[in-house]
């Protein structure tokens, strides 16, 4: 049948897979309020001018535009949060000190970033404001993989970047506008034709430290041989120390660190460093996550930041248990059996009534029933 009551790349969450999202979405936000993140609703509409940040034009891009009726104004439906809960730190709460929060809600893009995806992600993710250590980092990263644990991921796969190696060489070579814009494509796509062309004219260390960054993948040695090939900048240095500060971090915590020194973030207003988590059985990064640390300045207060997100949408791919076996229960106004009904849910079982319920299509593998005077569940037959 054709599908022509939703648009391409949206789609219904069916009840099993929605079970499946409520169950991580709790596990996930209840991890993280262990860790003492503050869970924010931020709304799904807002003025398109506090959905952007700085001149971000690939997530104006993916966000739908809409007139407010009620002033005129252009307003835009959130295709991420994280500008929302940034505005919140900066311009609502307005805290002094480190502040944690957490979020989970659905967004809304006008294309999908692949060809799998699907254009209502359901994004949760947690962030810290007000710390520019690399402890924030390293605690935004051990909870973006715990998330992935609760879920179910397996062989998950860290690798990191840092933007500053781009932005460095780039601001060297006074690259702006649309030729900035092409080398950044060129190099997430590890494009190294396009790059030797766009590089041609520069000085021999900036083009040799550009065309080094595709082929910077791989373990701890990729760092000590990237530095002794991109050029002397004070914010190159700055960057390589920081990934080696962090994977120094992270070891001590028996988390093995991989390096892609060419992984570039979607959105501009990434700073610094940059990590995706990747797990077998899935074509793109499960999480996403990094420094934004100029992403307040907008709304205010220009504070550091780092976080992770992920769509938990991508994870109800991986296997999850079946419904909880039901209870079925007579319909009737019997004062014992309301009251046994009433205490198999509060001792946390599914009791259905029978409305006219066929077993074949819901699961349920008991009954109760009344002997020798007293509801008991017994084997459903």
């Amino acid at each position: 049948m054709r599908n022509w009551i939703l648009p391409e790349y949206i789609s219904d969450v069916l009840p099993m897979e929605s079970r499946q999202l409520e169950t991580m979405r709790r596990a996930m936000l209840d991890l993280y309020e262990r860790y003492g993140y503050e869970q924010v609703e931020p709304p799904l509409v807002e003025y398109v001018e506090s959905l952007l940040t700085q001149d971000d034009s690939a997530l104006d891009l993916k966000t739908f535009k809409l007139v407010d009726e009620l002033t005129g104004r252009q307003m835009g439906l959130r295709a991420d949060i994280t500008p929302q809960v940034a505005r919140i730190d900066a311009h609502i709460l307005n805290r002094q000190g480190v502040t944690r929060l957490s979020y989970a809600g659905s967004v809304v893009t006008t294309r999908p970033d692949g060809l799998l995806a699907n254009r209502q992600p359901r994004q949760i993710g947690a962030e810290i404001y007000g710390c520019a250590a690399i402890g924030a980092d390293v605690e935004a990263i051990e909870l973006m993989l715990a998330s992935l644990t609760l879920a179910g991921v397996k062989e998950v796969r860290l690798e990191i970047g840092h933007i500053g190696l781009f932005n460095a060489m780039a601001d060297a070579a006074g690259w702006q506008g649309e030729i900035r814009q092409l080398a950044f494509n060129a190099l997430q796509q590890k494009d190294i034709a396009a790059l030797q062309q766009l590089s041609q004219d520069l000085p021999a260390p900036l083009r040799d430290g550009l065309l080094a960054l595709p082929l910077a993948y791989g373990g701890h040695e990729v760092l000590e041989r990237t530095r002794a090939v991109l050029p002397v900048l004070p914010a190159v240095t700055e960057a390589l120390d920081v990934l080696n500060e962090l994977e120094a971090a992270l070891i001590t915590r028996g988390i093995e660190v991989r390096f892609d020194l060419a992984e570039l973030p979607g959105s501009y207003y990434h700073t610094g460093l940059v990590f995706n988590a990747y797990a077998t059985g899935f074509v793109s990064a499960v999480a996403r996550g990094g420094r934004y640390d100029r992403v307040g300045e907008k709304f205010g207060r220009s504070r550091p930041a780092t976080g992770f997100s992920l769509d938990l949408r991508s994870l109800t791919a991986i296997p999850f248990p079946s419904h909880r076996a039901a209870v079925l229960a007579p319909q009737g106004d019997d004062a014992a059996l309301l009251s046994a009904i009433r205490a198999l849910r509060a001792d946390g079982e599914t009791v259905i009534v029978d409305l006219g319920v066929d077993v074949t299509e819901v699961h349920i593998n008991r009954s109760l029933q009344l002997i020798s005077g007293q509801w008991q569940v017994v084997p459903l037959q």
